[in-house]
C-alpha cells in the first residue's frame, strides 16, 4: 500500500514510475527474513529513478536505520550515506564502502552541500538517505541539508517513512524542490506523523530554521534572507 502526501493509504501514486521487482539473492532474503521477524510490512515501493535524495523520518531509535537498509535490501536497492571520511582508512575501511558510505570532508572550502552536488554529478546512481532530524533526541529544528542538496544536485526528493504503529514501511511522494522553501516544507510537513515514530514524544515536528529566518528578516523589512544566512541557519 503507497502513502499519498497526507501520509494516508492510497493505492496509486502517480508521481513517477516506482519499481516493481524485488530484489534477490542473499541479501534480499535476509532482510526478508528480519522483516517477517519484525512484523513489518511493505508499503510504497521506491521510484524507479537513478539519482534523488531519501527524507529518512521518523528516526527516534537506532532500529531505524536497520529497518531502513532492510527495505532498501528488499527492494534490491543501494542506499547511500554521508559519513566522515576518515570512516575509510584503515583495514576495515571497506565496509563502511560496502554500506553505501559516501566521504564527506567539512574542511573543504566548497562545503557539504558542493561535495555532494560533485557526488551527483559525477556517479551514475545515488539515493542519498538523509535523517533531517539529526539526532534521536527530539530538537526545535529539521537540519535542511536534504532540500540543499537536492536544490544544488537538481534532483527530486523522495519522502520515505518507518510507520511504527501499523509495522509499515516504505518510499512516499516525491517531489521537486522549488524556490518556495515553505511550501516545500509544508508538503513535508502534511506527509509526515508522529505516531509513525517508535517514540512519538522525541519525534521532532518539521521545520526548518531558515523558515523562522526568513519570516524575523521579512519583519524587519526585507522580503528575503540572503543565502549567506539561510546556510549559516540551518547549520546551527
Amino acid at each position: 500500500m503507497n502513502r499519498d502526501e497526507n501520509g494516508l493509504p492510497v493505492d496509486v501514486l502517480g508521481d513517477c514510475e516506482r519499481l516493481n521487482v524485488h530484489g534477490r539473492g542473499l541479501r534480499a532474503g535476509f532482510a526478508n527474513m528480519c522483516l517477517g521477524l519484525g512484523g513489518w510490512t511493505i508499503g510504497g515501493p521506491p521510484p524507479k529513478l537513478d539519482k534523488y535524495v531519501i527524507v529518512a523520518a521518523p528516526h527516534t531509535t537506532w532500529w531505524d536505520g536497520f529497518w531502513m537498509l532492510a527495505f532498501a535490501w528488499h527492494w534490491g536497492i543501494e542506499l547511500n550515506w554521508m559519513g566522515k571520511a576518515s570512516l575509510l582508512k584503515g583495514p576495515f575501511g571497506w565496509v563502511p564502502k560496502r554500506a553505501g558510505l559516501v566521504p564527506v570532508d567539512r574542511s573543504k572550502p566548497q562545503g557539504l552541500v558542493a561535495q555532494m552536488a560533485e557526488v551527483f554529478e559525477e556517479r551514475d546512481t545515488v539515493l542519498l538517505a538523509i535523517p533531517p532530524e539529526g539526532t534521536r533526541a527530539k530538537r526545535e529544528y529539521w537540519k535542511s541539508g536534504f532540500i540543499q542538496i537536492a536544490r544544488a544536485a537538481k534532483v527530486p526528493v523522495c519522502m520515505s517513512y518507518l510507520d511504527y504503529d501499523k509495522r509499515e514501511a516504505g518510499f512516499g511522494p516525491v517531489f521537486e524542490p522549488s524556490e518556495e522553501l515553505s511550501a516545500d516544507m509544508d508538503r513535508v510537513r502534511a506527509f509526515y506523523k508522529a505516531e509513525w515514530a517508535r517514540h512519538p514524544a522525541l519525534f521532532t515536528p518539521p521545520r526548518l530554521r531558515e523558515e523562522d529566518v526568513v519570516v524575523k528578516i521579512g519583519t524587519r523589512g526585507s522580503d528575503d534572507a540572503s543565502d549567506e544566512q539561510l546556510l549559516a541557519a540551518g547549520n546551527e
